[in-house]
């Protein structure tokens, strides 16, 4: 039991100085960045500090399987040149037996990036895009799905937009014409309502249809009610068999948050799941990125014993550094081979279980099959 903490502890110390180090030159790396986006707007330091830190979970996030397989490389080599896994394997404990504890910790740490980590992440990241459009445009973009529709929110120094829309649709245009993007979005039965940068509602506009062509939604059969102080709103109005927009939103932008699961707690994945499929859109690539958080702990206990497998062995054998090379290539194909197979799962072309699991599960039996081999020969 004690030999078991401690090699818990020590790769626990390990995976802390690591994660320490890379994030350090992580978050120097991406406030460099944001000085170089938003030079133009010469925001203070503060601003540019907090953007930045705001961003450190998601990319801690997204080293997390490289953080766990160094911590197993490092902790491995070390035990294995001070003798400490030839003392083991002497009083009777097997190799595999030594990995137990590392294991349980990797464990540990993966349920608690999806339970923990996971809704930080989705929080910073909402938080961090508020700030952005905010500091570009004067006011915040957003995107939402409800049973109720489409809402979307963009902003500009003039003020804040609200648009709601029953229904949407991708449709095809003729890029040759020059009016609108080759594949263009259309929203149906569209309200959208404008407010001052103070925050007071100055016209609705209700439409048929709109369209983005360029930098503006194209309305079509649009009536426009002027909401200023002392004007009747009705007798004022207007309709417009074609009425232009401006928006800062485009096409891309609204198909990658469609598309995207950023900023959505893997506690909300049900429910937007299901809002999405009776709205009518693709759930796929939700469902699939769901599948593969639950994986998450046994993606990470699969780089632990890739890690394992191939630096589990006395420093007298030499080849040391080839074997350290391996295992960090065989964690960097096995993270390309589980965003391949997730692909394929948003694709439809292997189910969304497979696309998911498989990997981490393959990776596990492949090297636990190496260990046994280098153990029991």
């Amino acid at each position: 039991m004690k030999l078991d903490l401690y090699y818990a502890r020590r790769f626990a110390q390990w995976f802390l100085v690591i994660a320490g180090v890379l994030m350090t030159l992580v978050v120097l790396i991406d406030l460099n960045e944001q000085i170089r986006r938003f030079d133009s707007l010469d925001l203070g330091a503060g601003k540019l500090i907090g953007l930045t830190l705001l961003n450190a979970p998601a990319a801690f996030d997204e080293f997390l399987p490289l953080i766990m397989i160094l911590s197993t490389i490092v902790l491995f080599v070390g035990l294995a040149r001070s003798s400490e896994l030839v003392v083991t394997r002497a009083i009777g404990r097997s190799g595999i037996r030594a990995l137990a504890a590392p294991v349980l910790v990797a464990a540990l740490i993966g349920i608690l990036a999806l339970s923990t980590l996971n809704p930080i992440v989705a929080a910073t990241t909402n938080r961090f895009k508020t700030l952005s459009e905010t500091y570009r445009n004067g006011g915040p973009s957003a995107l939402s799905l409800s049973g109720e529709g489409l809402w979307l929110r963009q902003g500009s120094p003039q003020g804040q937009s609200v648009i709601h829309a029953s229904g949407y649709a991708g449709e095809q245009q003729d890029s040759s014409l020059g009016n609108g993007d080759a594949d263009s979005i259309k929203l149906f039965d569209i309200t959208i309502l404008d407010y001052a940068p103070g925050g007071t509602p100055i016209r609705q506009i209700v439409a048929e249809s709109a369209r983005l062509q360029g930098g503006d939604w194209l309305l079509t059969k649009a009536k426009v009610w002027p909401l200023a102080a002392g004007l009747n709103p009705e007798t004022s109005s207007a309709e417009h068999e074609v009425l232009l927009v401006p928006t800062t939103l485009t096409t891309d932008r609204i198909r990658d948050t469609l598309g995207t699961a950023d900023g959505i707690s893997v506690y909300d994945l049900p429910a937007t799941i299901r809002d999405l499929d009776e709205a009518g859109f693709s759930t796929k690539r939700y469902e699939v990125w769901y599948q593969a958080e639950l994986a998450r702990p046994l993606f990470l206990v699969a780089m632990v014993l890739v890690g394992a497998a191939f630096t589990m062995r006395h420093a007298r054998f030499g080849g040391t550094g080839l074997a350290v090379l391996t295992a960090v290539l065989l964690g960097f194909g096995l993270h390309f081979i589980r965003n391949f197979a997730q692909v394929l799962g948003e694709n439809g072309q292997i189910p969304v279980a497979l696309a998911a699991w498989a990997p981490p599960v393959a990776a596990i039996l492949l090297t636990m099959g190496l260990l046994l081999h280098a153990e029991d020969g």
